[in-house]
């Protein structure tokens, strides 16, 4: 998503830590409110979805001592696209397999997102780790049921 005229844009860092986490999704759903995409609408709760899986893999997979990971929202009220970025200092790649087994505890956020995202990815980033990114439709009639 290229951001043009109709769009706007939310960066913010936080703590490579749990409540880090925690704190971008819920600001994010605030955001979304403040751009007319309300709390509890099935939009909200996708990109919510998404904001907290990718910045649980950048707090879990991504972590570097003493780096935060940065949190990007671009909403293009035109299309109705939300793009999310998370980028962290690590240069590992993420990987999207399906879990080893039924009942591990870990290794479906990424199929998650791939199930709600029109798009998601990898991007470079200046110094250091990477973005990873996905796009949600936010128009009712045209966004896939979360998780």
């Amino acid at each position: 998503m290229q951001v043009g005229a109709t769009a706007r844009v939310f960066t913010r860092c936080f703590a490579a830590t749990g409540s880090g986490a925690r704190q971008a999704r819920r600001l994010a759903t605030y955001q979304l409110a403040t751009w007319g995409i309300p709390y509890g609408s099935r939009a909200s709760e996708t990109v919510a979805l998404v904001v907290g899986e990718l910045a649980a893999n950048a707090v879990l997979h991504g972590c570097v001592p003493d780096t935060d990971f940065a949190l990007r929202l671009a909403y293009d009220s035109a299309t109705g696209v939300v793009r999310v970025e998370v980028a962290d200092a690590h240069p590992a790649r993420p990987v999207c397999a399906p879990a080893t087994t039924g009942d591990a505890e870990s290794g479906r956020g990424l199929l998650i997102i791939h199930s709600v995202a029109t798009c998601w990815g990898v991007a470079e980033r200046p110094g250091p780790g990477k973005i990873v990114f996905a796009e949600m439709n936010t128009r009712e009639d045209e966004a896939p049921e979360p998780g």
